[in-house]
């Protein structure tokens, strides 16, 4: 699956999901941060999932109906954890995501709630 990771995920996140065989871009390895609005654009123009620990993804997508390709959001997950979280949700919602049939994936530890 093609990830971008938002700078706010721990950048050790990307060697771990490329190991899985994921398509994985930080946005932490750019020179600089170009905004919500901008990354999750990016992210929908390269068919990427966006991965990430803030909520105002969720309301751009949700609210303002900015075009994506799908958002897990990480809440309360430890960096060294970011990665198996990750991994774990697109072992059980790939093709969901893949086909956008789902939104947006929210992981807390303990707890899965998907947006469809």
């Amino acid at each position: 699956m093609k990830l971008l990771l938002d700078g706010c995920v721990w950048g050790g996140a990307v060697a771990e999901l490329h190991v899985r065989g994921h398509d994985v871009i930080w946005a932490g390895d750019w020179e600089s941060d170009p905004g919500d609005r901008e990354i999750l654009r990016i992210a929908d123009a390269e068919h990427r999932v966006l991965v990430t620990l803030d909520k105002d993804f969720g309301d751009l997508a949700i609210r303002e109906g900015q075009s994506h390709c799908g958002i897990i959001r990480l809440v309360d997950i430890g960096a060294r954890h970011q990665a198996r979280a990750c991994a774990d949700v697109l072992s059980r919602y790939e093709h969901e995501l893949h086909s956008r049939t789902i939104t947006i994936v929210t992981v807390e530890p303990g707890r899965v709630r998907v947006r469809r």
